[in-house]
């Protein structure tokens, strides 16, 4: 059995470094366990990102977040968090995914991880995010070796058609680098029109290309089956139409690890699967689990960095009653 910290932060994305600062804080010891890298999400967006929010959005603990321009580019928020992790000497440990959290008959928690070990604790906080779930659209050949859904850069798409499924910011940014580098973009979305949060910088540019011609735009549409050479869309008009095709972009959201949380014991709303916790202290059904970040939302989750940075304090002003021998609220 591995040393046995207050409290242990599954993942270590900016709202698990943000549990670790405000345990820091308040003499608290914590250990952060994350599968991949720090802010392995982060990480994983496309190199040329640019962030929609501003660095005082992203910000954590009031330290400034320093940048060349006026929106913050994906290596300078990489850079920053980094910076937090280390001022802030936070335990965290790279690559040790956790895979299952075991409740102990002393009301205690057993973490057992990936590198074979188990760490005994009072309180567990859940901030795995939603990144690694994609929302799948369950039509034929979506698990094909040419679809894809995540999007990372254009070159290898030079000349190539390529059919970008969905309607928000990841697929407009997408159709638009693509369509930049050479490639032949068909965008298809299932509602009418484009989402109402994509970006105000992208949505003049993206219409310019579709009114012009240089992308083509479907929308009521959707997918019926994904083929080796061709996409089988359904269109308005009721009509099949069969779009020569070499590879797919399915960028369509994604979702919390409802399996994982199902089997720590939190009970998942019937409808919306969301985790059900109480929303002044994050805690959820099982006693001393907290809930943390976009893993709070559900399924079509409206939660980002920006707004879920309080449920570190929430969480931590909990644990710390908890540990002074206060109450808190049942979930």
């Amino acid at each position: 059995m591995a040393r046995q910290p207050d409290i242990i932060v599954v993942g270590a994305g900016p709202i698990g470094i943000a549990c670790g600062i405000e345990a820091s804080r308040r003499g608290i010891t914590s250990l952060i366990l994350e599968k991949g890298c720090l802010v392995n999400s982060i990480y994983h967006y496309p190199p040329q990102l640019v962030f929609f929010s501003s660095p005082q959005l992203l910000e954590l603990a009031h330290i400034p977040m320093i940048i060349a321009g006026t929106k913050p580019k994906r290596m300078e928020v990489l850079a920053y968090y980094r910076r937090l992790a280390e001022f802030f000497e936070l335990d965290v440990h790279a690559y040790e995914k956790v895979e299952e959290v075991q409740v102990e008959e002393d009301g205690m928690y057993t973490v057992r991880t990936s590198k074979g070990k188990a760490y005994k604790t009072r309180f567990v906080v859940l901030a795995t995010g939603n990144y690694d779930h994609p929302n799948l659209i369950g039509v034929p050949g979506e698990d094909l070796p040419k679809v894809s859904h995540y999007y990372k850069e254009s070159h290898p798409y030079y000349r190539q058609k390529v059919a970008v499924v969905g309607g928000q910011n990841s697929a407009v940014e997408a159709s638009l680098d693509l369509w930049r580098h050479g490639a032949e973009v068909t965008l298809i979305h299932r509602k009418p029109s484009l989402g109402e949060g994509v970006k105000y910088w992208l949505l003049p540019d993206i219409e310019a290309r579709i009114r012009e011609g240089s992308i083509r735009a479907l929308f009521d549409t959707r997918v019926e089956r994904i083929e080796g050479n061709h996409i089988v869309v359904h269109l308005a008009d009721g009509k099949t139409e069969k779009i020569a095709n070499d590879f797919v972009f399915i960028l369509t959201g994604y979702h919390p690890d409802l399996d994982f949380l199902k089997r720590t014991g939190v009970v998942l709303d019937l409808e919306t699967l969301t985790p059900l916790h109480d929303p002044a202290t994050m805690e959820t059904n099982m006693p001393g689990i907290y809930i943390a970040g976009v893993a709070a939302g559900g399924r079509g989750s409206k939660l980002f960095i920006e707004n879920t940075r309080y449920h570190a304090k929430l969480i931590l002003q909990s644990i710390e009653r908890k540990l002074e021998g206060g109450e808190d609220s049942e979930a």
